[in-house]
Protein backbone atom coordinates (compact mmCIF):
# COMPACT_ATOMS: atom_id res chain seq x y z
CA UNK A 1 0.00 0.00 0.00
CA UNK A 2 1.61 3.05 -0.62
CA UNK A 3 2.68 5.51 1.61
CA UNK A 4 0.08 8.46 1.31
CA UNK A 5 -2.68 5.70 1.15
CA UNK A 6 -1.87 5.06 4.56
CA UNK A 7 -1.72 8.45 6.04
CA UNK A 8 -5.46 9.06 4.15
CA UNK A 9 -6.46 5.79 5.87
CA UNK A 10 -4.53 6.53 9.31
CA UNK A 11 -6.90 9.91 9.16
CA UNK A 12 -9.68 8.99 8.09
CA UNK A 13 -9.89 6.72 11.16
CA UNK A 14 -9.17 9.17 13.65
CA UNK A 15 -11.64 11.14 11.99
CA UNK A 16 -14.49 8.57 12.49
CA UNK A 17 -13.48 9.14 16.60
CA UNK A 18 -12.80 13.02 16.94
CA UNK A 19 -13.66 12.83 20.25
CA UNK A 20 -11.26 9.89 21.09
CA UNK A 21 -8.39 11.14 19.47
CA UNK A 22 -8.80 14.80 20.69
CA UNK A 23 -8.67 13.43 24.75
CA UNK A 24 -5.63 11.66 23.45
CA UNK A 25 -4.09 14.40 21.73
CA UNK A 26 -4.55 16.09 24.97
CA UNK A 27 -2.60 13.74 26.72
CA UNK A 28 -0.02 14.13 24.89
CA UNK A 29 -0.02 17.93 24.93
CA UNK A 30 -0.11 18.85 28.36
CA UNK A 31 2.85 16.38 28.64
CA UNK A 32 4.88 18.29 25.91
CA UNK A 33 3.76 21.67 27.31
CA UNK A 34 5.32 20.31 30.84
CA UNK A 35 8.67 19.06 29.73
CA UNK A 36 9.01 21.98 27.36
CA UNK A 37 7.99 24.31 30.08
CA UNK A 38 10.23 22.77 32.94
CA UNK A 39 13.29 22.61 31.04
CA UNK A 40 13.01 26.05 29.89
CA UNK A 41 12.73 27.42 32.81
CA UNK A 42 16.15 25.91 34.07
CA UNK A 43 17.68 27.13 30.42
CA UNK A 44 16.56 30.23 31.24
CA UNK A 45 18.00 30.79 34.86
CA UNK A 46 21.04 29.06 33.34
CA UNK A 47 21.44 31.94 30.45
CA UNK A 48 20.54 34.95 32.71
CA UNK A 49 23.11 34.30 35.33
CA UNK A 50 25.80 33.21 32.40
CA UNK A 51 24.41 36.70 30.81
CA UNK A 52 24.89 38.64 33.75
CA UNK A 53 28.53 37.39 34.62
CA UNK A 54 29.40 38.11 30.85
CA UNK A 55 28.03 41.47 31.00
CA UNK A 56 29.76 42.18 34.61
CA UNK A 57 33.04 41.54 33.10
CA UNK A 58 33.50 38.33 35.41
CA UNK A 59 34.90 35.87 32.04
CA UNK A 60 37.71 38.63 31.09
CA UNK A 61 38.93 38.99 34.55
CA UNK A 62 40.91 36.92 37.00
CA UNK A 63 42.75 37.54 40.42
CA UNK A 64 46.06 36.96 41.18
CA UNK A 65 47.20 36.77 45.28
CA UNK A 66 50.34 36.78 46.98
CA UNK A 67 51.68 35.97 50.62
CA UNK A 68 50.59 39.79 52.73
CA UNK A 69 51.98 40.01 56.08
CA UNK A 70 49.27 38.52 57.99
CA UNK A 71 50.26 35.06 56.30
CA UNK A 72 53.48 35.62 57.24
CA UNK A 73 52.48 36.60 60.68
CA UNK A 74 51.11 33.28 61.21
CA UNK A 75 54.00 31.63 59.32
CA UNK A 76 55.39 30.09 62.89
CA UNK A 77 52.57 28.24 63.55
CA UNK A 78 50.59 25.57 61.90
CA UNK A 79 49.72 25.45 58.59
CA UNK A 80 45.90 25.73 59.56
CA UNK A 81 46.72 29.06 61.30
CA UNK A 82 48.57 30.62 58.25
CA UNK A 83 46.10 29.71 55.96
CA UNK A 84 43.55 31.60 58.03
CA UNK A 85 45.97 34.74 58.32
CA UNK A 86 43.96 37.44 56.12
CA UNK A 87 43.87 40.99 55.94
CA UNK A 88 41.00 42.34 58.06
CA UNK A 89 40.67 45.17 54.92
CA UNK A 90 40.49 42.58 52.05
CA UNK A 91 36.65 42.54 51.23
CA UNK A 92 37.08 40.03 48.39
CA UNK A 93 34.44 37.94 49.93
CA UNK A 94 34.72 33.84 51.38
CA UNK A 95 34.44 32.51 47.20
CA UNK A 96 37.47 34.79 46.25
CA UNK A 97 39.69 32.37 47.46
CA UNK A 98 43.13 31.57 46.20
CA UNK A 99 43.42 28.09 44.26
CA UNK A 100 47.08 27.35 46.08
CA UNK A 101 48.64 29.35 48.78
CA UNK A 102 50.84 31.78 47.17
CA UNK A 103 54.53 31.57 48.03
CA UNK A 104 56.09 34.69 46.93
CA UNK A 105 55.31 38.41 47.47
CA UNK A 106 53.11 40.31 45.26
CA UNK A 107 55.14 43.59 44.65
CA UNK A 108 55.76 45.85 42.10
CA UNK A 109 58.65 43.84 40.38
CA UNK A 110 55.86 40.94 40.38
CA UNK A 111 53.30 42.95 38.71
CA UNK A 112 55.44 43.72 36.21
CA UNK A 113 56.79 39.79 35.20
CA UNK A 114 53.26 39.24 35.22
CA UNK A 115 52.50 41.82 32.94
CA UNK A 116 54.47 40.15 30.13
CA UNK A 117 52.83 36.50 30.42
CA UNK A 118 51.44 36.50 26.65
CA UNK A 119 47.41 36.83 26.74
CA UNK A 120 47.53 39.61 29.58
CA UNK A 121 46.36 42.65 28.87
CA UNK A 122 46.78 44.61 32.04
CA UNK A 123 47.44 44.13 36.02
CA UNK A 124 45.68 46.21 38.22
CA UNK A 125 46.97 46.35 42.00
CA UNK A 126 44.70 46.18 44.54
CA UNK A 127 44.68 48.28 47.70
CA UNK A 128 41.90 48.53 50.17
CA UNK A 129 41.47 50.99 52.70
CA UNK A 130 38.81 51.10 55.84
CA UNK A 131 38.45 54.82 57.64
CA UNK A 132 36.78 57.56 58.73
CA UNK A 133 35.73 59.95 55.78
CA UNK A 134 34.08 63.62 55.85
CA UNK A 135 32.57 65.38 53.28
CA UNK A 136 29.97 67.84 53.08
CA UNK A 137 29.59 67.93 56.55
CA UNK A 138 28.81 64.11 57.00
CA UNK A 139 31.13 61.32 58.88
CA UNK A 140 31.12 58.03 58.86
CA UNK A 141 33.67 54.63 57.96
CA UNK A 142 33.81 53.74 54.53
CA UNK A 143 35.54 51.77 52.46
CA UNK A 144 38.71 52.89 49.86
CA UNK A 145 40.22 51.15 47.09
CA UNK A 146 43.35 52.27 45.14
CA UNK A 147 42.71 52.54 41.44
CA UNK A 148 45.65 52.67 38.74
CA UNK A 149 45.39 55.48 35.90
CA UNK A 150 44.35 55.43 33.37
CA UNK A 151 42.33 52.67 34.01
CA UNK A 152 41.12 50.41 31.82
CA UNK A 153 38.21 48.88 33.94
CA UNK A 154 34.44 48.50 33.06
CA UNK A 155 33.90 49.77 36.44
CA UNK A 156 34.84 53.40 35.69
CA UNK A 157 33.36 53.18 32.34
CA UNK A 158 29.45 54.86 33.15
CA UNK A 159 30.04 57.85 35.24
CA UNK A 160 26.94 59.81 36.40
CA UNK A 161 28.46 63.25 36.51
CA UNK A 162 32.07 64.00 36.12
CA UNK A 163 35.16 62.17 35.18
CA UNK A 164 37.53 59.10 36.14
CA UNK A 165 41.54 60.72 38.38
CA UNK A 166 42.88 62.87 35.66
CA UNK A 167 46.70 61.72 36.47
CA UNK A 168 48.41 58.86 38.72
CA UNK A 169 50.14 61.57 41.19
CA UNK A 170 46.74 63.68 41.84
CA UNK A 171 45.18 63.87 44.93
CA UNK A 172 41.33 62.91 43.21
CA UNK A 173 39.08 60.64 43.92
CA UNK A 174 35.97 59.20 42.13
CA UNK A 175 32.80 57.97 44.50
CA UNK A 176 29.49 55.77 43.79
CA UNK A 177 26.70 57.48 43.44
CA UNK A 178 25.37 55.75 46.78
CA UNK A 179 28.22 57.82 47.93
CA UNK A 180 27.01 61.04 47.18
CA UNK A 181 23.44 60.24 48.13
CA UNK A 182 24.43 59.02 51.60
CA UNK A 183 26.42 61.97 52.01
CA UNK A 184 23.91 64.43 50.94
CA UNK A 185 24.45 65.64 47.51
CA UNK A 186 20.85 65.88 46.52
CA UNK A 187 22.43 65.42 42.80
CA UNK A 188 25.29 63.57 41.38
CA UNK A 189 26.43 66.47 40.02
CA UNK A 190 26.64 68.30 43.27
CA UNK A 191 29.56 65.88 44.70
CA UNK A 192 31.70 67.12 41.45
CA UNK A 193 34.49 69.29 43.05
CA UNK A 194 33.59 69.26 46.76
CA UNK A 195 36.32 67.66 49.10
CA UNK A 196 36.45 64.84 51.32
CA UNK A 197 38.62 64.29 53.64
CA UNK A 198 40.44 60.92 55.26
CA UNK A 199 40.52 61.06 58.68
CA UNK A 200 43.01 58.72 61.49
CA UNK A 201 44.61 60.17 64.83
CA UNK A 202 48.07 61.84 64.27
CA UNK A 203 50.71 59.52 63.29
CA UNK A 204 54.53 59.07 62.41
CA UNK A 205 56.50 62.72 62.86
CA UNK A 206 52.92 64.59 64.56
CA UNK A 207 53.03 61.91 67.01
CA UNK A 208 56.77 62.41 67.72
CA UNK A 209 56.78 66.32 68.15
CA UNK A 210 53.91 65.67 70.45
CA UNK A 211 55.82 63.25 72.64
CA UNK A 212 58.80 65.47 72.86
CA UNK A 213 56.65 68.22 73.50
CA UNK A 214 55.21 66.19 76.48
CA UNK A 215 58.98 65.40 77.75
CA UNK A 216 60.12 69.24 77.50
CA UNK A 217 57.41 70.19 80.16
CA UNK A 218 58.82 71.72 83.64
CA UNK A 219 59.47 69.28 85.90
CA UNK A 220 58.33 71.52 88.75
CA UNK A 221 55.30 71.08 87.74
CA UNK A 222 54.62 68.97 90.43
CA UNK A 223 50.99 67.47 90.29
CA UNK A 224 48.91 68.68 92.51
CA UNK A 225 48.33 67.39 96.08
CA UNK A 226 45.67 65.02 96.61
CA UNK A 227 43.58 63.32 99.39
CA UNK A 228 45.67 60.02 100.47
CA UNK A 229 47.91 60.28 97.09
CA UNK A 230 44.87 61.03 94.80
CA UNK A 231 45.07 63.94 92.39
CA UNK A 232 41.81 66.37 93.30
CA UNK A 233 42.04 67.60 89.82
CA UNK A 234 41.12 65.45 87.53
CA UNK A 235 41.87 65.91 83.83
CA UNK A 236 38.85 65.43 81.60
CA UNK A 237 38.54 63.22 78.52
CA UNK A 238 38.59 65.89 76.61
CA UNK A 239 41.80 67.38 78.28
CA UNK A 240 43.23 64.03 77.95
CA UNK A 241 43.59 63.93 73.92
CA UNK A 242 44.35 66.74 71.72
CA UNK A 243 41.54 65.85 69.66
CA UNK A 244 43.41 66.57 66.42
CA UNK A 245 43.27 64.37 63.64
CA UNK A 246 45.44 63.77 60.67
CA UNK A 247 43.25 64.58 57.57
CA UNK A 248 44.21 63.90 54.03
CA UNK A 249 42.22 65.87 51.60
CA UNK A 250 40.59 64.75 48.15
CA UNK A 251 38.75 66.76 45.43
CA UNK A 252 35.62 64.43 44.31
CA UNK A 253 36.03 64.71 40.08
CA UNK A 254 33.60 61.82 39.22
CA UNK A 255 30.49 59.73 40.12
CA UNK A 256 30.20 56.40 39.52
CA UNK A 257 26.80 55.20 38.06
CA UNK A 258 25.63 51.81 39.55
CA UNK A 259 22.06 52.33 39.27
CA UNK A 260 20.03 49.09 37.99
CA UNK A 261 19.66 49.03 34.27
CA UNK A 262 18.06 46.93 31.39
CA UNK A 263 19.34 43.83 30.58
CA UNK A 264 21.64 40.88 31.76
CA UNK A 265 23.86 43.77 33.79
CA UNK A 266 21.10 45.14 35.63
CA UNK A 267 23.83 47.74 37.31
CA UNK A 268 26.11 46.93 40.14
CA UNK A 269 29.55 45.70 40.52
CA UNK A 270 31.66 44.82 37.53
CA UNK A 271 34.38 43.11 36.84
CA UNK A 272 36.75 41.43 39.77
CA UNK A 273 38.20 44.65 41.38
CA UNK A 274 37.53 44.88 44.96
CA UNK A 275 34.59 46.65 45.45
CA UNK A 276 35.12 49.99 47.61
CA UNK A 277 32.52 53.28 47.80
CA UNK A 278 34.99 55.93 47.00
CA UNK A 279 38.30 54.97 44.70
CA UNK A 280 41.95 57.03 44.81
CA UNK A 281 44.76 56.60 43.29
CA UNK A 282 47.26 53.62 43.80
CA UNK A 283 49.79 56.04 44.93
CA UNK A 284 47.95 57.62 47.15
CA UNK A 285 46.17 54.72 49.00
CA UNK A 286 49.28 52.86 49.51
CA UNK A 287 50.89 56.19 51.18
CA UNK A 288 47.92 56.43 53.71
CA UNK A 289 48.32 52.61 54.32
CA UNK A 290 51.72 52.91 55.13
CA UNK A 291 51.24 56.25 57.51
CA UNK A 292 48.05 55.16 59.37
CA UNK A 293 48.70 51.56 59.53
CA UNK A 294 46.24 49.75 62.38
CA UNK A 295 47.18 48.24 65.29
CA UNK A 296 46.85 44.68 64.18
CA UNK A 297 48.25 45.54 60.87
CA UNK A 298 51.46 47.09 63.05
CA UNK A 299 51.45 43.62 64.76
CA UNK A 300 51.72 41.41 61.93
CA UNK A 301 54.15 43.49 59.48
CA UNK A 302 55.91 43.10 63.11
CA UNK A 303 55.67 39.38 63.21
CA UNK A 304 56.17 38.85 59.74
CA UNK A 305 59.48 40.21 60.00
CA UNK A 306 60.79 38.27 62.89
CA UNK A 307 59.52 35.03 61.66
CA UNK A 308 61.81 35.59 58.52
CA UNK A 309 58.63 36.02 56.29
CA UNK A 310 59.52 39.61 55.57
CA UNK A 311 62.80 40.83 54.97
CA UNK A 312 63.72 44.04 57.29
CA UNK A 313 63.99 46.35 54.24
CA UNK A 314 61.71 44.61 52.33
CA UNK A 315 58.24 45.68 51.51
CA UNK A 316 55.11 43.92 52.23
CA UNK A 317 53.62 44.30 48.90
CA UNK A 318 50.24 43.60 47.52
CA UNK A 319 47.61 41.22 48.78
CA UNK A 320 46.29 40.61 45.04
CA UNK A 321 45.74 42.25 41.67
CA UNK A 322 43.46 42.00 39.01
CA UNK A 323 44.66 40.35 35.79
CA UNK A 324 42.88 41.17 32.64
CA UNK A 325 43.29 38.79 28.99
CA UNK A 326 42.99 39.27 25.89
CA UNK A 327 40.82 36.56 25.51
CA UNK A 328 38.86 34.04 28.18
CA UNK A 329 40.75 30.98 26.49
CA UNK A 330 44.15 32.20 27.33
CA UNK A 331 42.84 31.97 30.93
CA UNK A 332 43.90 28.65 31.81
CA UNK A 333 48.05 28.85 30.31
CA UNK A 334 47.82 32.19 32.36
CA UNK A 335 47.01 30.74 35.40
CA UNK A 336 49.54 27.66 34.76
CA UNK A 337 51.94 30.30 34.60
CA UNK A 338 51.20 31.61 37.32
CA UNK A 339 51.05 28.58 39.47
CA UNK A 340 55.02 28.24 38.52
CA UNK A 341 55.75 31.63 39.54
CA UNK A 342 54.42 30.78 43.14
CA UNK A 343 51.16 32.82 42.76
CA UNK A 344 47.51 31.77 43.62
CA UNK A 345 44.95 32.86 41.49
CA UNK A 346 40.84 32.38 41.16
CA UNK A 347 39.03 33.38 38.00
CA UNK A 348 34.82 32.44 38.30
CA UNK A 349 35.50 30.07 35.41
CA UNK A 350 36.34 27.77 38.28
CA UNK A 351 32.92 27.48 39.08
CA UNK A 352 31.68 27.46 36.06
CA UNK A 353 31.98 23.52 35.48
CA UNK A 354 29.95 23.12 39.12
CA UNK A 355 27.33 25.56 38.30
CA UNK A 356 26.74 23.67 34.74
CA UNK A 357 26.44 20.58 36.79
CA UNK A 358 23.81 22.11 39.49
CA UNK A 359 21.70 23.36 36.32
CA UNK A 360 22.44 19.93 34.68
CA UNK A 361 21.08 17.99 37.72
CA UNK A 362 18.16 21.09 37.75
CA UNK A 363 17.15 20.29 34.24
CA UNK A 364 16.99 16.27 34.43
CA UNK A 365 14.72 16.51 37.46
CA UNK A 366 12.21 19.28 35.37
CA UNK A 367 12.78 17.23 32.07
CA UNK A 368 11.69 14.01 34.26
CA UNK A 369 8.21 15.30 36.06
CA UNK A 370 7.02 16.24 32.64
CA UNK A 371 8.67 12.92 31.05
CA UNK A 372 6.06 11.04 33.30
CA UNK A 373 3.03 13.35 32.32
CA UNK A 374 4.41 12.18 28.86
CA UNK A 375 4.50 8.76 30.05
CA UNK A 376 1.22 8.70 31.33
CA UNK A 377 -0.30 9.88 27.43
CA UNK A 378 1.38 6.83 26.00
CA UNK A 379 -1.24 5.49 28.12
CA UNK A 380 -3.57 6.73 26.46
CA UNK A 381 -2.69 6.11 23.18
CA UNK A 382 -2.17 2.29 23.78
CA UNK A 383 -5.89 2.45 25.04
CA UNK A 384 -7.11 4.82 21.94
CA UNK A 385 -5.15 1.72 19.75
CA UNK A 386 -6.43 -1.30 21.49
CA UNK A 387 -9.92 0.78 21.28
CA UNK A 388 -9.66 1.07 17.98
CA UNK A 389 -8.76 -2.78 17.45
CA UNK A 390 -12.57 -3.85 18.70
CA UNK A 391 -14.37 -1.56 16.86
CA UNK A 392 -12.41 -2.19 13.62
CA UNK A 393 -12.26 -5.90 13.83
CA UNK A 394 -14.02 -6.79 10.72
CA UNK A 395 -12.65 -3.58 8.76
CA UNK A 396 -9.32 -5.42 9.58
CA UNK A 397 -10.39 -9.06 8.46
CA UNK A 398 -11.86 -7.36 5.29
CA UNK A 399 -8.31 -5.96 4.50
CA UNK A 400 -6.45 -9.04 4.62
CA UNK A 401 -8.99 -10.93 2.76
CA UNK A 402 -8.07 -8.69 0.04
CA UNK A 403 -4.37 -9.25 0.15
CA UNK A 404 -3.07 -6.60 2.39
CA UNK A 405 -0.27 -7.89 4.83
CA UNK A 406 0.85 -7.21 8.37
CA UNK A 407 3.69 -5.18 7.54
CA UNK A 408 0.38 -2.67 5.87
CA UNK A 409 -2.01 -3.12 9.07
CA UNK A 410 0.71 -2.49 11.82
CA UNK A 411 1.94 0.73 9.69
CA UNK A 412 -1.66 2.02 9.66
CA UNK A 413 -1.77 1.90 13.51
CA UNK A 414 1.77 3.02 13.72
CA UNK A 415 0.32 5.76 11.37
CA UNK A 416 -1.94 6.82 13.35
CA UNK A 417 -0.17 6.64 16.35
CA UNK A 418 2.35 9.32 14.61
CA UNK A 419 -0.15 11.79 13.70
CA UNK A 420 -1.53 11.75 17.31
CA UNK A 421 2.17 12.26 18.64
CA UNK A 422 3.42 15.07 16.09
CA UNK A 423 0.27 17.03 16.37
CA UNK A 424 0.36 16.76 20.08
CA UNK A 425 4.02 17.72 20.00
CA UNK A 426 3.40 20.43 17.81
CA UNK A 427 0.22 21.99 20.00
CA UNK A 428 2.29 21.21 23.11
CA UNK A 429 5.33 22.94 21.72
CA UNK A 430 3.05 26.60 21.18
CA UNK A 431 1.14 26.10 24.20
CA UNK A 432 4.66 25.88 26.46
CA UNK A 433 5.48 29.10 24.78
CA UNK A 434 2.44 30.97 25.42
CA UNK A 435 2.63 30.10 28.82
CA UNK A 436 6.34 30.86 28.91
CA UNK A 437 5.29 34.53 27.66
CA UNK A 438 2.78 35.01 29.87
CA UNK A 439 4.06 33.33 33.04
CA UNK A 440 7.22 35.98 32.02
CA UNK A 441 4.57 39.22 32.06
CA UNK A 442 2.64 38.42 34.97
CA UNK A 443 6.38 37.56 36.83
CA UNK A 444 7.02 40.95 35.78
CA UNK A 445 3.89 42.75 37.11
CA UNK A 446 3.43 41.34 40.41
CA UNK A 447 6.99 40.71 41.17
CA UNK A 448 9.64 42.53 40.03
CA UNK A 449 8.08 46.04 38.86
CA UNK A 450 6.60 47.05 42.60
CA UNK A 451 10.54 45.98 43.24
CA UNK A 452 11.72 48.73 40.67
CA UNK A 453 13.63 45.76 38.75
CA UNK A 454 13.68 45.97 35.33
CA UNK A 455 12.23 43.03 32.85
CA UNK A 456 14.13 39.51 33.07
CA UNK A 457 13.28 36.61 31.05
CA UNK A 458 13.47 33.48 32.61
CA UNK A 459 12.97 30.78 30.23
CA UNK A 460 14.58 29.94 27.00
CA UNK A 461 13.35 28.07 24.39
CA UNK A 462 15.67 27.22 21.99
CA UNK A 463 14.78 25.28 18.78
CA UNK A 464 16.50 22.09 20.24
CA UNK A 465 14.40 21.54 22.71
CA UNK A 466 11.29 21.76 21.08
CA UNK A 467 12.50 19.90 18.36
CA UNK A 468 13.51 17.43 20.62
CA UNK A 469 10.30 17.60 22.54
CA UNK A 470 8.22 16.98 19.46
CA UNK A 471 10.58 14.22 18.78
CA UNK A 472 10.24 12.58 21.92
CA UNK A 473 6.61 12.63 21.92
CA UNK A 474 6.81 11.17 18.28
CA UNK A 475 9.04 8.22 19.51
CA UNK A 476 6.71 7.58 22.28
CA UNK A 477 3.45 7.60 20.40
CA UNK A 478 4.81 5.01 18.38
CA UNK A 479 6.34 3.08 20.96
CA UNK A 480 2.63 2.88 22.44
CA UNK A 481 1.33 1.60 19.48
CA UNK A 482 3.79 -1.61 19.09
CA UNK A 483 1.20 -3.12 21.28
CA UNK A 484 -1.70 -2.82 19.47
CA UNK A 485 -0.87 -2.83 16.30
CA UNK A 486 1.05 -6.56 16.66
CA UNK A 487 -2.35 -7.71 18.49
CA UNK A 488 -4.42 -6.26 14.69
CA UNK A 489 -1.66 -7.99 12.87
CA UNK A 490 -2.24 -11.07 14.51
CA UNK A 491 -6.43 -11.02 13.69
CA UNK A 492 -7.31 -14.43 11.97
CA UNK A 493 -9.42 -13.22 8.78
CA UNK A 494 -11.72 -15.80 9.03
CA UNK A 495 -12.61 -15.06 12.23
CA UNK A 496 -12.83 -11.07 11.73
CA UNK A 497 -15.24 -11.38 9.29
CA UNK A 498 -17.43 -13.13 11.26
CA UNK A 499 -17.21 -10.39 14.36
CA UNK A 500 -20.18 -8.68 14.26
Amino acid sequence: MPFFDLLRLAFRNLREAKLRATLTSMGVIVGVAVIVTMVSFGLGLQRNMLSRFRALDLFNEMRVFGKNVFSMAAAGGNQNAARRGENPNDRRGPSFRPDKEPTRILDDAAIAEISKIPGVAYVEPSLSIITYVRANGHSQIESIGGASVPNASSRFKEFKAGQMISSPDADEAVVKDTFARDFGFEKPEDAVGKTIEFLATPSGDIAKEKAKSEKSKSKDEEEAPGFFGLPLDQVSPAENGSGELAAKTFRIVGVINTEIKEGAGQGGLRGLLPDARIYITLKAAHEWSTEHRSPMGMVALALARQSGGLGQTEGEGYDSAVIRVTDPVVLTEVRRQLTEKGFGSFSIVDQLDQIRTVFLIIDSVLGLLGGISLLVASFGIANTMIMSILERTREIGIMKAIGAEDREIKLIFFFEAAVIGLSGGVIGSLAAWGIDAVANRLAYRFILKPQGASFVDFFYLPPYLWLGAISFALAVSILAALYPAARAARIDPVRALRHD
